[in-house]
């Protein structure tokens, strides 16, 4: 969409003041914010003609106007003039995420600093194991007919889960499983590993070797549930959108947070983002789901050692400070990477 540079200036003028305010934009307001020799009827047939291109409209009776989802977009896409952090404030988001060397409590940080800086709620796209690389398996006995299994993927997360057995295992047949296991499927990713079980399972198992029978039936409780490496969804913060003026209604509310208890819409979402190089914006109905009509969501993808990972992001109104939740966001993921590549004593 060409507008000209008049136009450009009090549009982008109109938005910023509305960002700031939250109130309509009149046309005498308008006048003396964007510094302009124009008289009043010129601005309000400027107006007039971005009202057309629904880039504008006037709420309700109101006098002034408010930018349109079309407007925020064209904003966004063209006016935009990023504030880059404060070294301050890139140094505090560094020095919070080097506290953490855990990978799990690294994407937990990262989510919380989001929504603590923005204060809108920060959402992080936890990677599924789907593609983690498996590199050891241990078996530990515990009480009767009980044994701890610990996952250990390539990417350093660990995985605990107390597995029922039918019959109690000596340590050293423990020993002989997790060696097999290890040997067979060092290096395997997780989603292949779970299918090659499942054929295993399938097998007679009188055909089966003693100690790759006692493997494949632990870790096949281990790996029965396909969800558990599938993606998930990490949000901080969310009830910092109870404190958003334009959000507060219940109604809108209700849907934003069954969204945000189901977490399978916001996910899609997500996912949709991690195709994208670099900041993904989605403003209200660009989402494609009702329940974020007034909401955008701004993300930005998440590596480790140059594989891609996930996306780290904040939800909130579309009425929000993008120069200053853009950068915030960027540099977050950008830490986040760093600090998941860090080399792990």
């Amino acid at each position: 969409m060409k507008l000209t540079e008049r136009a450009e200036t009090l549009l982008r003028t109109l938005i910023e003041l509305y960002i700031n305010q939250g109130q309509p934009v009149g046309s005498r307001t308008l006048a003396r914010q964007a510094r302009l020799e124009l008289s009043p009827a010129t601005i309000r047939n400027v107006m007039s003609d971005l009202e057309e291109m629904g880039l504008i409209h006037a709420p309700h009776t109101s006098a002034g106007r408010v930018p349109t989802q079309q407007g925020y977009r064209l904003f966004v896409d063209s006016l935009l003039q990023i504030k880059p952090l404060q070294p301050s404030a890139v140094e505090e988001i560094e020095d919070q995420l080097s506290n953490e060397t855990d990978p799990q409590a690294l994407l937990g940080k990262a989510s919380e600093l989001l929504s603590q800086i923005t204060q809108f709620a920060g959402v992080v796209l936890i990677p599924g194991q789907q593609n983690a690389i498996f590199r050891q398996l241990e078996f530990v006995g515990l009480a009767p007919n009980r044994v701890l299994a610990i996952l250990i993927t390539d990417d350093g997360r660990v995985q605990n889960r107390v597995i029922p057995t039918d019959r109690n295992y000596e340590p050293n047949e423990l020993v002989e499983a997790a060696n097999f296991f290890n040997q067979t499927y060092g290096g395997v990713s997780l989603a292949d590993v779970r299918r090659a079980l499942l054929n295993e399972m399938m097998k007679d198992s009188d055909e089966m070797h003693l100690i790759m029978k006692n493997a494949v039936t632990m870790a096949g409780v281990l790996f029965d549930r396909e969800e558990d490496i599938k993606s998930e969804v990490m949000l901080s913060g969310e009830e910092k959108l109870f404190n958003v003026p334009d959000l507060c209604q219940l109604e809108k509310l209700q849907r934003l947070f069954d969204t945000f208890k189901t977490k399978q819409d916001l996910l899609d979402l997500l996912d949709r983002s991690l195709r994208v190089t670099g900041i993904s914006i989605f403003i209200g109905d660009e989402s494609g789901y009702q329940a974020l009509h007034d909401c955008s969501v701004v993300t930005s993808p998440y590596e480790a050692d140059g594989v891609l990972l996930g996306t780290v992001g904040v939800i909130g109104p579309t009425r929000m400070a993008y120069e200053e939740v853009i950068p915030v966001v960027d540099v977050t993921a950008r830490l986040l990477s760093g600090a998941l590549s860090a080399p792990t004593s």
